[in-house]
This record gives structure tokens, sequence and C-alpha cells, in this order.
């Protein structure tokens, strides 16, 4: 699967809502920006149908360099994360789904 990057986010909005590149990129930096913010603050962010964006406290810990094999300690502290709604992973996964038979069905 491939990636979409803010400014392939940018163009699809602009080719469906008829607003300009430019337009729909600043709406689109103000609404992160305002996420961001949110998150900063320690607020959660929920847009319902989805999901929900918070904060996850981290303990501190004691964990291991991969090269090395050397112990590291590892500072507590926060960790922003989104939770997926309920309808977003059912629409994510009848599509996927209906994606991966349509690929079967063609290559059989």
């Amino acid at each position: 699967m491939s990636s979409i990057t803010k400014k392939d986010l940018v163009e699809k909005v602009a080719d469906r809502t008829g607003l300009t590149q430019v337009d729909t990129k600043i709406v689109t930096e103000r609404f992160l920006g305002a996420l961001s913010t949110a998150l900063e603050q320690g607020k959660n962010v929920e847009i319902r149908g989805f999901g929900r964006f918070k904060i996850k406290e981290r303990k501190a810990r004691t964990a291991r360099n991969p090269r090395t094999n050397e112990p590291v300690e590892v500072k507590d502290g926060y960790k922003p994360v989104f939770e997926a709604a309920r309808e977003l992973t059912k629409r994510v996964n009848d599509k996927l789904q209906h994606t991966i038979q349509e690929e079967l069905t063609v290559n059989s």
C-alpha cells in the first residue's frame, strides 16, 4: 500500500470541492494546526464517524539498543495516538476485503 501526502490530499479535496489548491492548503494547514494545538493542551479531539486523537502517557522504562544490545533509559512522556471510529474501521475493512476478493478473482 502506498501513502498519500498532504499535497495529494490537498489536490483531491480541491478537485472535489472546486476550491483552489491554495485555499484548500490553507484550510488543511489550519485544521492540522488546530488539531496539534488541542493535543499540545492535553485535549482529545473527536471527529464522529472518523476517530479520536488523544494523548497517551508513557512511563519511564529501560529499553535495549538493537545494535549494541545495551540497556537504554527512556524518559517518561506523552505520545499522540489515533483511535479509529467503528464506522471508519468497518469502511476500511469492507473496502480492502472487497479489493482483495476482486484481485483473487482476476488472478484466478
